[in-house]
C-alpha cells in the first residue's frame, strides 16, 4: 500500500468562518491548542469517529468547480439556515439535495 488516508483539508478565503460553519454543521470542535488567526484551523469530531479536517487560509479566489465534495447526512433546512446554498433539489435521478457551504463562491 503506497499511501493511506490521514486528514481532509479544505481551502477557504475566510478559513476562520468556514471552520466555525463546519463545526456547527457537523458537530465538530476546534482542536485545542494555541493557534494564530492566520494559521490553518484543525477541527475534529469530539467523539473521535470522524477524520481530522484542516481549514486552510488561501488568498486566491475559487476559479472552477470543486473536484471533491463532502457527503453528509443532515437536515437541509437547518443547513440552509446556517448559510448553505441549495444547488440542486432532490428528485428525478437523485435522492439527495446538493448544497454548497458558504465558501463555495470563494
Amino acid at each position: 500500500m503506497p499511501a493511506r488516508f490521514k486528514d481532509l483539508c479544505l481551502d477557504a478565503n475566510d478559513h476562520q468562518a468556514l471552520a466555525d460553519w463546519w463545526c456547527t454543521a457537523i458537530g465538530y470542535v476546534r482542536r485545542p491548542g494555541s493557534h494564530q488567526p492566520s494559521d490553518s484551523v484543525p477541527i475534529e469530531d469530539p467523539a473521535g469517529a470522524g477524520p481530522l479536517i484542516w481549514v486552510n487560509p488561501v488568498t486566491e479566489p475559487k476559479a472552477v468547480k470543486n473536484r471533491m465534495h463532502l457527503d453528509v447526512f443532515g437536515d437541509t433546512a437547518e443547513l440552509l439556515a446556517l448559510g448553505a446554498t441549495l444547488i440542486r433539489e432532490r428528485g428525478g435521478d437523485i435522492e439527495w439535495d446538493v448544497l454548497a457551504d458558504p465558501n463555495a463562491s470563494n
